[in-house]
Order: structure tokens, then sequence, then C-alpha cells
């Protein structure tokens, strides 16, 4: 059985991914579907990014619910492919991650995957990050692997960007072992002002953004921060980046302009990814960008600018839709999990070896 299926549900907390794959000596994208978060959802997710009473059940409950949405949309995405569920071999499921704490030991992602297994007759794979975390590691970013499996077969030097609600880079240079790591906010912070100040999800093509102007002196604020002087491995989330951290930033300045602040949250992802990438492999000939970022006209303009000798174009123009591939990486993970194949990647992660990711609920 060669059909793999992947959900990836990401800090961004708009919507679960999924892909289904065909994984035999290549990887080939099957069917795809993406299912919004429901608003309620949402909150009850974001709600337990920060500590508050009752987390325990509320966990419980928001975790179920969350796998009811994806046994609902990995329904639709068989019904569509004219898939049995009998004819996956298994899900590879992220779950939704509250809590990333890795210098103290731990990473939580919820998702409930014996009711997911219940619910769908499909074995699924799931608690990811957590064996990395024990082995030592960061337990992120977990895609870099499967960058070197799509990417690799070039003789460029490349880096894989992947921009979701932060952002991470994967290094290939032909010869070396695989690096990477994560360099700071993708679209988290992009997309909780906007929502703040224009009521919408997410900055389209970042047009708000490049309507307003760069705020020299809040740039070098957010760009103080200790994470962005940490080289790799390193990793991140809303425990350290949020609006909280934000207002923190902003409330020793007055008289900014709203769309400002955008401009300039704008420039902190391109700068901390670029940054990060001439730091760590300033020989990169060419970066290929994936995630909801690959979307955003005016961050990868930025890009192309503070990269003047390098190509900076989406995974789809080598024929790799930017949409997907996370979810794709996860029914990767799937595989190498039955297959005991150790799929983390110790340079990346910080762990003490390679060990082998996940943990099986039967069918």
């Amino acid at each position: 059985m060669s059909l793999y299926l992947g959900v990836m549900s990401g800090t961004s907390l708009d919507g679960l991914d999924f892909a289904l794959i065909e994984h035999t000596t290549h990887t080939h994208l099957v069917g795809t579907h993406y299912e919004p978060m429901p608003s309620a959802l949402k909150q009850q997710l974001l709600d337990l990014c920060v500590s508050g009473p009752d987390e325990l059940a509320r966990s419980a409950l928001a975790e179920n619910t969350w796998a009811r949405l994806a046994a609902t949309g990995i329904q639709t995405l068989l019904a569509t492919a004219q898939v049995k569920p009998e004819a996956i071999r298994a899900i590879g499921s992220h779950g939704q991650t509250v809590r990333h704490e890795p210098a103290l030991g731990f990473t939580v992602q919820i998702g409930n995957p014996a009711l997911l297994a219940e619910l769908t007759g499909i074995t699924v794979v799931a608690d990811f990050r957590r064996r990395d975390v024990a082995a030592g590691g960061q337990g992120a970013p977990l895609v870099p692997a499967f960058h070197e499996v799509l990417f690799s077969s070039t003789a460029r030097t490349r880096a894989i960007l992947n921009i979701g609600g932060f952002s991470n880079l994967s290094l290939l240079k032909p010869g070396s072992p695989i690096e990477g790591f994560d360099c700071g906010p993708g679209n988290v912070l992009l997309d909780a002002w906007i929502e703040r100040h224009q009521k919408l999800p997410y900055d389209r093509n970042g047009d708000w953004a490049a309507s307003g102007a760069l705020v020299p002196s809040l740039l070098t604020q957010l760009l103080n921060d200790p994470f962005f002087a940490v080289r790799g491995p390193k990793s991140t989330g809303r425990e350290v980046f949020n609006l909280a951290w934000l207002d923190g930033k902003l409330s020793t300045m007055t008289g900014l302009a709203a769309v400002d602040v955008q401009a300039t949250l704008l420039e902190l992802t391109a700068r901390t990814i670029t940054d990060a990438l001439t730091q760590s492999q300033p020989d990169t000939e060419e970066v290929l960008v994936c995630g909801g970022g690959a979307h955003n006209t005016a961050l990868l303009d930025r890009l192309r600018a503070l990269l003047p000798g390098c190509k900076v174009a989406s995974t789809a123009s080598v024929g790799v839709d930017p949409d997907w591939i996370e979810a794709m990486a996860f029914a990767w993970l799937a595989h190498c999990c039955l297959e005991a194949i150790p799929a983390n990647r110790p340079q990346v992660t910080g762990a003490k070896g390679q060990r082998i990711l996940g943990a099986i609920y039967p069918a």
C-alpha cells in the first residue's frame, strides 16, 4: 500500500490542509482538500496557547472537535479522489500545536488521534515532535527532511523557505548534510495586526503592508529580540511572538499609524529570513518559497530586493504546489514511522541522534 494522507493544522489557525500522496520511489500528490477552521474552534485553540483555568478539560474538548473536523475533511477528500479508506495505509496527523517549549523539554500537539482512527477507519500516525524533544532536540522544524526528498536532486545550492505562521529554512547544499531552523515570525504578527485593525484574517498579497511606510525605530526594537541573535538549531512559536510581544515593543512609541506598523512587520519577516540565510548559507543560488506566505507578493518582492544575487520563486516554479507541502510532509512522515525510518535530522533540530518519529493508532 503506497497511499498516505497527511493532515496539517499550522500556527496560523486558518484551517486544515489535507494531502493525499502516493509514495514509492518518488512522492506524487494525488489529491488535496482544505477545511476552514470554525471561528469557535480557532478561539478555543488560541486560548489554549496561554495558561488559563481548567486547561485539561478544555484541551480534551477542543481536540475532539479538531478530530471530528479532520475526519470530515478526510472523508471529503477521499470521496472527491474516489479512493476508499481501506486503500490508505495511514494518516499522518500533525495535530494542533498549543504549546512549544523545547527549552523546558516539552511540546504539545492535540488532535485525539485515537478518535480520528475511529472516525475514519484508517491507521493514524501522530505525535511526531515529542520523540525528537525527548532526544534533546527542538522538535521543529521537521519538514526539512521531506524538503530534502523533494528538492535536493540538483547541483544548485538551494534554500526551501516555508512561510506559515512562522518561517523556517531548509538549506540544501550538494555534498553536505541538510541544515534548517526557524527564522522567526512569518504571517503570525501580520495576520494578528490586520485582524485587530481591519477585521480581516490576513493581508491579501501584502497590499495593506505595501501601502504603509517602514518605521526604522520600531524595526530596530523588533529585531532586538534575543531569538534573532541565536544560530540554529532553534525553533519558536506563539509563546514568544504574539500580540502581547508586539504591544510591549510599541508601548514606548506613540502616534504610529496602524498601516505603518504592518509595513514594519512585513519588513521584520523579510529581514529575519534574509539575515538568517546570508549568515548560514551565503552562497545560496535559489530560494523556493512554500506555505501561505508564497502568495504574499509584497513579501516576496522584499525578499528579492534583499537577496539581489539569488533567484526567489514559489515552489510552483519547479512543479510543486506551495500550499500542500507541509501536509504532504506529514503523510511522508507517517510512511517513515511505519517503515521504521528515522525522519528527524539532528543537525536541524539538535537532537542527540536520528529517531523514528510518531505514535501509531491502528485502524
